[in-house]
C-alpha cells in the first residue's frame, strides 16, 4: 500500500495515520449517509499476546505488520452505541479501558465555503434549511483518531472527490473533533 502521507511520521503516529486511514476506507465501502461509527484502537502486538487466537482471525499481513511493528494497531468497531441527539453528546458518554491506546470516530458533515457561512439564519430550523439546500454545500467524511500519548489523525473524503486517491490526511485536519474525540481517552 502507497501511504505518502505517512512520509516524516514518527512511528506511533505512522501506526495511527495507517489505522485512520484504513477505518476510512472500510467506511467508505458502505458508501454514503452512514451513521456515525466508533473504533477502539489497540495494540495487535498486545491484543495477540492477551489472545494468541486472534492470530489466526486477522488477516496474514496484519500479523505480519505487527510482528515488524510494535506501534501497529488494530481497530475495533463498536456496536450497539447508546442512542444520543448529536456527536459531541454521543462522545459524552464514551469511556475505554487501559488497554484501549486510542480511539477513532467517523462522521459525516454537510460544509459550507466560508463564503456561503455569512448567510445562515440564526434559527435553527431555518439554518439547517439554508445549509441543506445551498447550492454549494459539501458532504465531507471525517475519520479522525487520536492517542492517549497526544497523536492525532485525520482522513477526510468529499463526496463530489469520492475516490481513495482524493482523501486528504494530516494531523490536525479537524481540530474540535480531535479534541472531542481526545476527551473519550481521559479518565
Amino acid at each position: 500500500m502507497s501511504r505518502p502521507f505517512a512520509e516524516g511520521l514518527g512511528s506511533s503516529q505512522r501506526a495511527l495515520a495507517d489505522a485512520v486511514s484504513e477505518i476510512e476506507r472500510h467506511v467508505s465501502r458502505g458508501g454514503w449517509d452512514g451513521p456515525i461509527r466508533v473504533f477502539a484502537l489497540i495494540k495487535t502486538q498486545d491484543a495477540i499476546a492477551t489472545d494468541p487466537e486472534l492470530a489466526a482471525q486477522l488477516p496474514a499481513q496484519t500479523v505480519a505488520a505487527a510482528q515488524e511493528d510494535p506501534e501497529h494497531l488494530t481497530s475495533v468497531e463498536q456496536e450497539d452505541l447508546p442512542d444520543a441527539p448529536s456527536l459531541e453528546e454521543l462522545l459524552a458518554y464514551i469511556t475505554w479501558p487501559a488497554s484501549v491506546v486510542g480511539c477513532a470516530v467517523v462522521t459525516e458533515q454537510l460544509i459550507l465555503p466560508p463564503s456561503a457561512e455569512a448567510g445562515i439564519p440564526d434559527d435553527p430550523a431555518a439554518a439547517l434549511q439554508y445549509v441543506t439546500t445551498h447550492p454549494d454545500r459539501e458532504d465531507v467524511r471525517m475519520a479522525v483518531g487520536t492517542t492517549r500519548a497526544g497523536d492525532s489523525w485525520c482522513a477526510v473524503r468529499t463526496r463530489s472527490n469520492d475516490n481513495d486517491l482524493e482523501v486528504a490526511h494530516g494531523a490536525e485536519l479537524v481540530p474540535q473533533l480531535i479534541l472531542a474525540v481526545r476527551g473519550t481517552l481521559e479518565p
